[in-house]
């Protein structure tokens, strides 16, 4: 006789099963703008009236509404004239364009980029390589080529990254008090929103993003305002470009982008260019020591798979190769939240 958990299971293989439905029912009401119009509005409105405004189908949008009802991400009040929709507190923080701590930008990143290479996870598992061919028809040999493949595409991935660092970034930043470090590299800080943060923690700091040059004047041009003189800027391809001095350097998100010896290379040329007494701040998504977890991270670390060359690690294995570069005295912070903070010093 089947025990209670195993009654249970099929529904937890359910739920698993549907989740891709709940990001493409978020996805499409972040594009189709349904949070936006009912912000703006400033009252609820009926799924005619949005579906009107928006010019939909009443019959998709309704069930479109009704989803995220389910979702929490809208509130539902029925009247004698019908149903009427209005947004939750998440849906006006995190889906609406013109928050400050929107990840609209994150989100159609995932659903018209991410998304597609994810349709090819069995292929990338099989090969053990990202699936830039198979999604796009381009050349996987360079994956920021591909990413970067056209001024959109490169436009989408940089305020995407800016969104998560919109309510990750002083996070991590905080985690360890870095106003001894007044000369900072960012390295591949893409549109500056992690700079903008660092500059506004640390007021007496300055903060120059190394990029690579397109995306440097992306960032110039319409990302970091010119008054803001506390930011400079670097174009470059830190692999195979000089690394100027500093005090310390940032690297978020940038080596869980590449296998272990390309890590050591980069972080290599870092402790060369390292003031003595000077640091590296690396903000990465942790895996427990086990790899149990988080599952946060180990989607990461598929996503890694399908996107990049690189992979997830734990605490000791960032741990590792700072210590393989030269650095010491490595200390590890936990935020709690997506991404954590790990800190060597020379």
């Amino acid at each position: 006789m089947s025990s209670t958990e195993d009654l249970d299971y099929p529904q937890i293989i359910l739920q698993y099963n549907s989740g891709f439905l709940v990001s493409k029912v978020m996805f499409a009401a972040c594009e189709l703008g349904v949070f936006d119009l009912l912000l703006e509005s400033g009252e609820p409105l009926s799924s005619d009236a949005i579906a009107a405004q928006l010019g939909t189908s009443t019959t998709g949008m309704e069930r479109l509404l009704d989803a995220c009802v389910g979702l929490k991400l809208l509130a539902v009040e029925l009247t004698q004239e019908g149903a009427l929709y209005r947004n939750t507190e998440i849906a006006n923080i995190y889906l609406t364009k013109s928050s400050p701590k929107s990840q609209y930008h994150i989100m159609m990143y995932y659903s018209n980029t991410v998304y597609l290479c994810w349709h090819y996870l069995a292929d990338a598992v099989r090969e053990g390589r990202n699936q830039y061919e198979r999604a796009f028809g381009i050349s996987s040999e360079d994956p920021f080529g591909a990413m970067y493949r056209s001024e959109e595409e490169m436009l989408k991935f940089m305020a995407g990254q800016n969104s998560v660092w919109s309510i990750c970034g002083r996070d991590v930043l905080a985690a360890f008090d870095l106003s001894s470090f007044p000369q900072v590299y960012d390295l591949g800080g893409g549109g500056g929103a992690l700079a903008r943060e660092c500059v506004s923690l640390y007021p007496n700091s300055t903060v120059t993003i190394y990029d690579l040059p397109e995306v440097v004047q992306v960032a110039r041009e319409q990302f970091i305002p010119p008054e803001e003189h506390r930011i400079a800027f670097h174009a470059g391809d830190f692999f195979n470009n000089s690394i100027p001095e500093a005090d310390l350097y940032i690297l978020s998100k940038i080596l869980h982008d590449w296998d272990d010896d390309k890590c050591r290379q980069l972080l290599a040329k870092v402790y060369k260019a390292c003031k003595p007494g000077g640091g590296v701040l690396l903000v990465e998504s942790l895996l427990n020591e086990d790899k149990s977890g988080p599952l946060e991270t180990q989607l990461y670390s598929m996503n890694m798979l399908v996107q990049t060359e690189g992979k997830e690690r734990t605490a000791a294995e960032y741990s590792k190769l700072l210590e393989a570069a030269g650095f010491g005295e490595v200390q590890v912070k936990r935020t709690g939240k997506l991404y954590d903070a790990v800190l060597g010093r020379k």
